[in-house]
């Protein structure tokens, strides 16, 4: 199986936040922008995989800036490592000023996904090849939290998690 770059993966999903799709304080619901992202991130994970998808965690979401009504919120997608049949999915969240257009970045998450058969039985995905400085260090970092997460989850032992322990030697 041939590697992909993460530039064959990347989805750009852009949209106007409207008023039904936003809280009291007139921001984007964080469960919209979850959807948002989830829909990105599957996309993404379909382009490297070519296979159905799921939706394995979400790993982490950080909701740094409000995304106020009005807003043109993009939200952009990569795979940033591929593993055996599992994809992490960087996920970046952009907000454009509605005067000066400029972008600044307002959330971003990491979602991971399972590539599956028609029986929804896992099935192998392509490696990843990074190719940025950026690429790069999401590709790197994303073995490390796989590692932590394993050895939280009590399915590989401290001791084994090489790149965790890299980082205090």
């Amino acid at each position: 199986m041939d590697a992909k770059t993460p530039a064959e993966s990347r989805t750009t999903l852009t949209d106007l936040v409207l008023p039904s799709e936003t809280n009291p304080l007139n921001n984007l619901f964080g469960g919209e922008l979850l959807a948002r992202m989830d829909r990105a991130a599957s996309i993404a994970a379909r382009r490297h995989s070519r296979r159905i998808v799921v939706t394995a965690s979400v790993n982490h979401v950080a909701f740094n800036k409000a995304v106020p009504l009005g807003s043109v919120v993009t939200v952009e997608a990569a795979v940033s490592r591929a593993f055996k049949s599992s994809m992490e999915i960087f996920i970046d969240v952009w907000v454009e000023d509605r005067e000066s257009g400029q972008r600044s970045k307002a959330n971003e998450a990491i979602y991971t996904f399972v590539a599956v058969d028609e029986t929804g039985a896992p099935i192998k995905v392509p490696p990843l090849q990074p190719e940025t400085d950026l690429e790069k260090e999401r590709f790197a970092a994303a073995l490390r939290r796989k590692q932590l997460s394993l050895v939280l989850a009590g399915k590989l032992k401290p001791n084994e998690a090489t790149e965790l322990k890299a980082l205090f030697e």
